[in-house]
């Protein structure tokens, strides 16, 4: 898929997807079926954001509240500042059964593996 049609699916919602083994900050190919989660505060994501993720405060508990409602069986791609609440947001994304879960680190290597830009509201 051509990065123009994935940041227009990214628009909506849809984010992009990654094999499960990707390092933080490696490169990871884009698909509209994967959910781009940013587990930063909201101040933080104020501040600038991947195009297209949904805030999911892992601080504020946000994460563990979300898990029923959230795919199972879709992708995502989690990050936050610096690789550690993306980290413990998979391993609980994991535990809860999600199969397809893959740990962005920062949103710096998040954009840099996804080519997606940082925004800020």
């Amino acid at each position: 898929m051509a990065l123009p049609c994935a940041a227009a699916a990214l628009t909506v919602g849809l984010t992009a997807c990654a094999p499960a083994a990707a390092e933080p900050g490696g490169p990871v190919e884009l698909s509209a079926d994967t959910m781009l989660l940013d587990v930063r505060t909201p101040e933080e994501f104020a501040t600038g954001h991947l195009d297209g993720a949904r805030l999911i405060d892992f601080a504020g508990g946000e994460v563990q509240a979300a898990i029923p409602s959230l795919d199972p069986d879709a992708e995502y791609l989690v990050y936050c500042r610096s690789g550690n609440r993306s980290g413990q947001a998979v391993a609980l994304l994991e535990r809860a059964g999600f199969t397809s879960v893959t740990n962005l680190g920062s949103v710096e290597q998040a954009s840099a593996a996804t080519g997606l830009p940082i925004v800020a509201e």
